[in-house]
């Protein structure tokens, strides 16, 4: 069976399996790791933690990436969509200043959502350490640059990343490019938050983890409401990070340091 063809089995499983909380759509994972409150937690709770995580994990396996020559064999079409666009708005795309615009808008939309090419597991490959620490780890202010997927326009801003280790840890470019590899494809900031905060969870099976997003989008500046200064604050918490409010502060304190 091609790559193409097993994407093509993979989409339709997806799209009849309606009723899944962990459904994968175009490499996302839509609701997963939600824990029920400290006063219902039990066996059975924990239990349930562990599937959610156990299906994140296998959906990793499953992810079905963009490759090279995918690029290439759709860009002309791309372009085309595009030429398209430029009559729509009323402009000539034969006029000097268009002429290569299709091309190059075509390119840069690829280049913007190169994380549909890369996988986790081939960034975490080599880079998880066997490591007795067990103080908090914390990479912040990680920029990020992603596409809104409801208006094609981007998402700029900052990603915070805390993890209490459980005897390892994790190369510290890994944390931007696992955040890399989430936010280069079509987004909306909570799924995203969500997306970083179980990628680290998976790879290190940490004693807790925390994500917290602040970001710009664009469609809230350039259009609607028009709101120059406005961010919006997204935030993910596993394990301690949620249960124990002291670690929580901790994490919190030191991210607004």
């Amino acid at each position: 069976m091609t790559e193409r063809s097993k994407q093509t089995e993979f989409t339709s499983k997806d799209k009849k399996d309606t009723g899944d909380t962990n459904l994968v759509l175009n490499g996302h994972f839509d609701g997963v790791l939600k824990r029920p409150p400290a006063a219902s937690q039990g066996p059975a709770a924990e239990s349930g933690l562990r599937r959610s995580v156990s299906s994140v994990a296998e959906s990793w396996k499953e992810e079905h990436t963009r490759s090279v020559e995918d690029n290439e064999i759709s860009l002309p079409s791309l372009a085309e969509a595009y030429t398209t666009i430029l009559r729509g708005l009323g402009e000539d795309p034969q006029r000097q200043g268009l002429l290569k615009t299709p091309w190059r808008a075509a390119t840069a939309m690829q280049f913007f959502t190169k994380g549909y090419q890369e996988t986790i597991i081939d960034v975490l490959n080599d880079a998880i350490f066997d490591e007795d620490h067990d103080e908090m780890v914390i990479v912040k202010d990680i920029d990020v640059f992603s596409m809104c997927e409801h208006h094609l326009v981007p998402i700029i801003g900052r990603v915070h990343i805390g993890y209490l280790p459980n005897k390892r840890v994790l190369g510290l470019s890994k944390l931007a490019r696992i955040v890399e590899i989430y936010s280069r494809r079509l987004q909306v900031q909570e799924r995203l938050t969500k997306q970083i905060a179980v990628a680290v969870t998976e790879a290190l099976k940490p004693t807790g983890v925390g994500v917290v997003i602040e970001a710009t989008h664009m469609c809230m500046v350039m259009r609607g409401v028009q709101k120059m200064n406005s961010k919006t604050i997204t935030s993910t918490m596993l394990g301690v990070f949620r249960e124990d409010p002291k670690t929580r502060d901790e994490f919190l304190t030191l991210v607004r340091s």
